[in-house]
């Protein structure tokens, strides 16, 4: 599946290797620049998402924004400002400049991978059999599963639960559920088997483990 690609143009240089490393170890390609004027020197078509401080010397976020989407080759390119200008009109503004989201600082990077991998999806859908959460990338066609760019071995049970938790986030299964539609049905399968094999799988992917959430008395969900 083909890598995401994202500029960061904010002239704090240490927020921008703080974004830079964890958007990186989310498995996406990305770039950055310290000015508009730096970024507009760029190949801006290249990208899959731009992430714009708005308070920046000389040319401002708002500023690049509009120049971005008068161009025929970058008009469709999402945006996400990032910026300490939480009053409503600001907020509104950005949006009628064409922003796709807009995160005040100071912000978690967890909103921000979380924002980043909205967005994406939803400008940019994936196939429909390829699964990502960030870094975490489940190919149904392969049967391969990737951690942060790195492949992990799943047995089948654990690629089958795996795949159905994400493909439906949000969405508790019991146990029950999930032994009728990842067992042969020729199998004897108790609650007990069905907990061991989600534990082996949230052990195999790693920091994705937190994701796979057990709600007592009902099942298990994948949360985003």
């Amino acid at each position: 599946m083909e890598q995401k690609r994202i500029l960061i143009v904010d002239d704090e240089s240490d927020l921008c290797e703080i974004l830079s490393y964890n958007l990186s170890s989310a498995g996406y390609l990305v770039e950055t620049a310290y000015s508009a004027e730096e970024a507009l020197q760029m190949d801006l078509s290249a990208f899959h998402l731009l992430l714009l401080d708005v308070m920046m010397p000389g040319m401002s976020g708002f500023e690049l924004s509009r120049t971005i989407k008068r161009q025929p080759k970058t008009s469709n390119i999402p945006i996400i400002f990032l910026t300490a200008k939480d009053t409503e009109d600001d907020t509104l503004h950005g949006f009628e400049l064409g922003a796709d989201d807009y995160i005040t600082k100071p912000f978690s990077i967890r909103e921000v991978l979380a924002r980043v991998h909205a967005v994406l999806n939803r400008t940019h859908p994936q196939t429909a059999n390829v699964l990502t959460y960030n870094g975490l990338s489940v190919d149904a066609d392969k049967k391969t599963v990737s951690v942060d760019g790195k492949d992990v071995s799943l047995t089948r049970t654990e690629f089958e639960l795996l795949w159905l938790l994400l493909s439906h986030q949000g969405e508790v299964f019991s146990r029950q559920q999930l032994i009728d539609m990842v067992w042969p049905e020729n199998v004897v399968v108790t609650d007990r088997a069905v907990d061991v094999s989600i534990a082996r799988m949230r052990k195999k992917i790693g920091s994705y483990s937190s994701c796979v959430i057990a709600r007592m008395g009902y099942g298990y969900y994948f949360c985003a």
